[in-house]
């Protein structure tokens, strides 16, 4: 399953660590960040919850980028 969130960034460096953040999330098989857009697309492992995961993708941004925002 794949699904796109609308995020808030600062900067497009702060954009590629919550895309790397977010591929490094358990649950999560890719996830792409589109600065131009403030989007993420993120694609979901077969049977995962993916509010669960989010929650878990949110948090792992926040340790990279603080102020950072994903619209759930």
């Amino acid at each position: 399953m794949k699904k796109t969130y609308k995020i808030d960034v600062d900067c497009a460096n702060c954009a590629s660590k919550m895309e790397e953040a977010a591929k490094k999330t358990e649950g999560v098989i890719d996830a792409t960040v589109n600065f131009m857009t403030l989007k993420m697309s993120v694609e979901f492992e077969e049977g995962k919850e993916p509010k669960e995961v989010m929650q878990a993708v949110l948090k792992n941004c926040k340790k990279v980028e603080d102020d950072c925002e994903i619209f759930l």
